[in-house]
């Protein structure tokens, strides 16, 4: 019998079984989860790993879902790469009359954008392409997101 070891590592699921698993109460929506517990999390992060054509096609439906809310404000994309154009988006069936794509201007950097849509309150879900980000730059944009009571979400490409 092996003794029992104790680890801290995050328990990955197998893709597949990530994709199967059920939420825990069939047909409640993470948005309403969000708006019942007492502190919502407003700042989400998703790391793809490996070869751009799989990071794309596990991203579309995470965008795909986030262009259909039921929301009368925008689902922004701040910085995108240069591989999500408008005819990628298309492909992958994003309601593009809901979404704002925006590039920072001049010495703009994308943290600052993607705070400020955030702050306006214009867009449910701002979702930017930040890279790896430090604590104070996860704080901003919470802080943001809590002005413009709306979500952001940063991917990361490996």
């Amino acid at each position: 019998m092996q003794p029992f070891t104790h680890t801290t590592e995050q328990v990955q699921l197998p893709l597949f079984e990530a994709f199967l698993a059920q939420p825990v109460l069939p047909g409640l929506k993470a948005s309403e989860l969000a708006r019942k517990s007492d502190m919502p999390d407003l700042f989400s992060e998703l790391s793809l790993h490996g070869a751009p054509s799989h990071c794309h096609t596990l991203l579309a439906p995470v965008l795909r879902e986030l262009s259909e809310e039921d929301e009368t404000r925008w689902l922004t994309l701040i910085a995108p790469p240069s591989s999500l154009t408008q005819a990628w988006l298309r492909r992958a069936g994003l309601n593009r009359e809901r979404i704002l794509l925006l590039h920072p201007r001049g010495n703009q950097l994308p943290l600052q954008l993607a705070c400020e849509a955030l702050r306006l309150g214009r867009s449910h879900t701002v979702v930017s392409w930040l890279g790896s980000i430090n604590a104070n730059a996860r704080q901003l944009l919470l802080r943001a997101a809590s002005v413009g009571n709306a979500q952001s979400l940063n991917i990361r490409f490996g």
